[in-house]
């Protein structure tokens, strides 16, 4: 199953990258319910879109113990 985390939005366009640091442009209306900055996709082996919400969560608190880690702040 392939991963992928929404970078950005431009537009109607959710600009993904994955592990590869390759870049895709999924259209908005594609996403499913509550997929945001950060989230993390997955492709199921019929292609349909999957928010990851467990692995979501946990790139979101690794990423905010670096930032705290960075900035000295605990």
């Amino acid at each position: 199953m392939k991963q992928l985390i929404i970078d950005r939005f431009e537009g109607k366009f959710a600009i993904c990258e994955d592990k590869e640091q390759k870049y895709f442009a999924i259209e908005v209306e594609e996403l499913p319910q509550g997929a945001a900055e950060g989230s993390v996709l997955e492709i199921t082996n019929e292609g349909e879109l999957q928010l990851n919400q467990e692995e979501t969560q946990a790139r979101r608190e690794r990423i905010a113990a670096k930032q705290r880690k960075a900035f000295n702040r605990t």
